[in-house]
């Protein structure tokens, strides 16, 4: 059975995540290596990586789907990294949740929420 169709760099649907590390993920019958976004809308691509200053544009797609996502898990890689408070004040006035952990546990945590029906996000940094 074929996989769902891929559309540069973005995946259109909701996807459980079957696998990390290897610097990239596993998930709805394909791999990527790199960070994700696992969005309401489907994964993207995402240019995020380990130990790289956070700044806003990293989550403009985060922002245009605000709407539909609760709680966004961010895994931050390998090492726990806090966000600037300004970024965090902009996740508060759009109303998104915001839990900071490593990307495994934030990759379980996922899974978990969806598998819930909970209005989750994640932006994943992949991991070796």
């Amino acid at each position: 059975m074929a996989g769902p169709a891929r559309y540069d760099g973005f995946v259109p649907g909701r996807h459980l995540i079957d696998a990390y590390g290897a610097g990239g993920f596993r998930f709805g019958e394909m791999s990527h290596k790199g960070s994700l976004l696992m969005l309401p809308s489907g994964v993207r691509a995402w240019s995020a990586v380990d130990r790289q200053p956070w700044i806003a544009s990293q989550f403009t797609d985060v922002f245009a789907e605000a709407g539909d996502i609760e709680l966004l898990l961010l895994g931050t890689g390998v090492d726990l990294r806090p966000l600037p408070e300004a970024l965090r004040w902009r996740f508060r006035e759009l109303k998104i949740g915001l839990e900071l952990m490593t990307t495994p546990p934030a990759a379980r945590t996922y899974n978990i929420l969806l598998a819930e029906g909970r209005k989750v996000a994640a932006a994943l940094i992949s991991v070796d």
